[in-house]
């Protein structure tokens, strides 16, 4: 029974780690960090799990947690992870963290896009990208793994496949990608109240949002090529939730059944990843650590449609999957399907 502890309890993604670890066989939820004042108990902050786990968020340093807990979930704002991590492996922990402080190979191209000075640089590069249908290898042996976004676990799982197999211009792909609420997090703001967001849909960050340099660096490391993406979020009014429509140009002629054969064939022996023939929706991966995907071919371009639930396959399922892969347990293990 590995004993785990959760560094930033109160989020939206900390709860759907939370429901995910309470029905994990090999898994005990051990202590819940935060600076709540009070240290109140954790069902006050999610009352949906009154009764079902009796710990309170207490604002516990690393070497307190480590005596807990030898596994980190580190489930921070961005910057506040990497301000914490180092601690944790010096306590002798294993960590994944969900913030973006370790995702990127150059701490250049993370302070460009973060605005923040990168204090633990030496990591950067060295760290494992957390996606297991790409990097499953690397990351039993691994001591930190970088878990991914959500916006970019949909795009990478869809564009893999004919990026990695050489069958797409990779400088000539754009991303039309589109999430629910949940995906901006729990932290009240003017664009995500109710009034704002309800009937109404909106683009955002158009030109300049930060996952689209994470996009091109994973996708440029997996198919060993540069890639460059153009990428566009906008924000849905329902509560999770992403999907994303690529349109990429072939390099060489190719028919629907070429383009799903090519997913297929990737994602063989991949438990989380569905080709699916009809055109995926949200609600279709809802709940669940699944990924479905399908392609189409118009007009010279090839359409490739991935779903994720932002909150499982784009966060908590996800950094569950890499937990089970550290720890020697099967993949699936206490994964919602």
């Amino acid at each position: 029974m590995a004993k785990v502890a959760i560094v930033g309890a109160t989020g939206y993604t900390a709860l759907e780690l939370i429901k995910i670890l309470l029905n994990h066989p090999q898994a005990e939820i051990a202590a819940l960090a935060s600076r709540q004042e009070g240290s109140p108990p954790i069902e006050m902050i999610h009352p949906s799990l009154s009764g079902r786990l009796n710990l309170a968020c207490e604002n516990l340093t690393a070497a307190q947690v480590a005596e807990r807990a030898r596994f980190v979930f580190t489930a921070l704002p961005h910057v506040a992870a990497m301000a914490v991590v180092p601690d944790f492996l010096k306590a002798g922990c294993r960590v994944v963290d969900l913030s973006a402080d370790y995702r990127f190979n150059h701490p250049t191209v993370y302070e460009k896009w973060y605005g923040h000075k990168h204090t633990d640089p030496g990591r950067l590069g060295k760290t494992v990208y957390g996606l297991p249908e790409l990097f499953g290898d690397r990351i039993p042996g691994a001591d930190v793994i970088a878990n991914p976004g959500c916006y970019t676990s949909t795009a990478i799982l869809g564009l893999a496949p004919f990026l990695c197999q050489d069958l797409i211009d990779p400088k000539d792909i754009i991303i039309d990608a589109k999430s629910g609420v949940s995906g901006a997090g729990r932290t009240p703001k003017l664009n995500t109240l109710y009034s704002e967001c309800n009937e109404s849909i909106a683009a955002y960050a158009v030109g300049n949002h930060r996952h689209e340099p994470e996009i091109d660096q994973v996708l440029s490391d997996a198919s060993g090529q540069s890639v460059e993406v153009t990428f566009t979020p906008h924000l849905v009014p329902m509560d999770r939730g992403i999907l994303c429509t690529m349109y990429a140009r072939p390099k060489r002629t190719l028919t629907e059944a070429d383009a799903l054969n090519a997913m297929r064939a990737f994602y063989e022996g991949k438990p989380f990843v569905r080709v699916v023939q009809q055109l995926p929706a949200t609600k279709d991966v809802a709940h669940t650590n699944y990924c479905h995907m399908t392609a189409r071919l118009a007009h010279g371009r090839l359409v490739v449609l991935s779903v994720v639930d932002n909150l499982i396959k784009g966060a908590a399922g996800v950094a569950v999957q890499n937990f089970n892969l550290m720890n020697g347990f099967p993949e699936t293990t206490g994964l919602p399907r």
